[in-house]
């Protein structure tokens, strides 16, 4: 089985090589890769120990980043290698100082899983969250190369569970142990005959809750909320945009919005803002204006949302409105602000809890959308309980990077 999985993975790249002429972000995930085996021989020696991270994409780095944080103060001798698989992560971070080198994941074949393993020699393997490639798990497991997966998060209808899906479940198998996000993961685990799992819950939990911490102000953002009530729109699609549009046209001057787009699309853009009813302005082209005149600001940059977030009264969060997948909740909760998303979040256990304690709404139309965020503007007692529940939410799951730094301590010195 492994043979035909490495053949068919050859086959898929070779695709991949016809495929990336037809699509930029593809030409980047084809092309980034030729160069990972060189940056790894340049930032590496032999003599270095270190410490592997692999991450699908960006909300899976947002995961990995208070361990590996930890792990520079607690483990300071040791390089950081950070991976990613999507181009939606790895040309977002690639210039990251957390990490010593970061790279692509060269394709899960046998040769290079060898090949990266060699350059690399990790002390320890962390993948993140779902990140599960069976040629690497498996030369880790044969040059006795722990691997551990942080924030696992596993359900019933994946391959795992399944009565053909023995060639994963033997990869699954190989790791050292699984640190996961709740109690049914464990128990799907443990259905499997792993025991060597620890629930320990999400380290997003942590990583968001040291954003109240910081430095949020942003001159420009305070300059255009001018003190008014102000609904920040993070991580928005065209189908978010769409159910938003009634309220915001709506709404009156005395409540402001914040739009971020996921992507920077100009013509998406320009589409959605020939349709507002309101003054609105674009961080690209606000150089001369009167923010403050504007009920409507298109953040279209990256970088900033996790800031702008502490300006919010009211945050709605997209990706549940279509298929591409709910975004993250936990940054605006943090501070303490109620939430509302789609109505697609199935396979998202943290905005399913803060659904069940009142902290967040889901709609599904743009009347349910216009509903709830009209209450939320109107009724300040309202908001203000739920934006606490989501504050305390965030507050009461923070941990996991403890524990799992407990066990690197206590693994990587032995």
């Amino acid at each position: 089985m492994r043979a035909l999985y490495d053949f068919l993975t050859k086959v898929t790249y070779g695709h991949l090589q016809v495929a990336q002429n037809f699509s930029s972000k593809l030409t980047l995930f084809v092309q980034g890769r030729k160069e990972s085996f060189s940056k790894l021989e340049k930032a590496l020696s032999k003599t270095d120990k270190t410490l592997w991270f692999h991450c699908a994409s960006l909300g899976e780095y947002e995961q990995a980043v208070p361990i590996i944080q930890a792990s520079r103060k607690r483990f300071p001798t040791y390089k950081i290698v950070l991976t990613f698989f999507s181009p939606s992560g790895y040309e977002i971070k690639k210039n990251n100082s957390l990490a010593d080198v970061v790279v692509y994941l060269p394709f899960d074949t046998k040769k290079n899983a060898q090949r990266f393993l060699k350059i690399v020699r990790p002390d320890m393997a962390l993948f993140i969250k779902y990140e599960i490639w069976p040629n690497y798990l498996i030369e880790l497991k044969k040059q006795n190369i722990p691997s551990i997966l942080i924030s696992g998060l596993f359900r019933k209808k994946q391959i795992f569970f399944k009565g053909h899906g023995g060639f994963m479940r033997k990869a699954l198998k190989t790791f050292d142990h699984f640190f996961v996000q709740d109690i049914i993961s464990k128990e799907l685990l443990n259905t499997l005959h792993l025991k060597n799992v620890t629930v320990s819950g999400d380290t997003r939990f942590d990583r968001v809750s040291h954003q109240i911490e910081v430095d949020n102000t942003i001159d420009f953002i305070s300059k255009f909320k001018n003190d008014q009530l102000c609904v920040v729109c993070g991580s928005t699609w065209p189908e978010d945009e769409s159910i938003l549009l009634r309220t915001i046209n709506e709404a009156g001057s005395q409540v402001k919005f914040i739009i971020a787009p996921h992507k920077i699309e100009d013509d998406k853009i320009r589409s959605f803002t020939n349709r507002l009813k309101v003054r609105s302005v674009r961080f690209t082209e606000m150089q001369h204006e009167n923010l403050a005149a504007n009920s409507v600001f298109i953040l279209d940059t990256i970088g900033m949302l996790t800031k702008v977030y502490s300006y919010a009264d009211i945050a709605y969060v997209g990706g549940a409105m279509g298929s591409t997948g709910l975004h993250n909740i936990l940054e605006p909760a943090t501070f303490g602000i109620p939430i509302v998303i789609g109505k697609e979040f199935d396979g998202f256990p943290e905005a399913k809890r803060l659904q069940q304690l009142a902290g967040l709404f889901a709609v599904s139309s743009s009347d349910e959308c216009a509903t709830i965020l009209q209450k939320l503007i109107n009724d300040t007692n309202f908001r203000t309980k739920t934006g606490m529940i989501a504050g305390h939410f965030v507050n009461s799951n923070t941990g996991a990077t403890r524990i799992v730094m407990n066990y690197l301590q206590e693994n990587l010195t032995r």
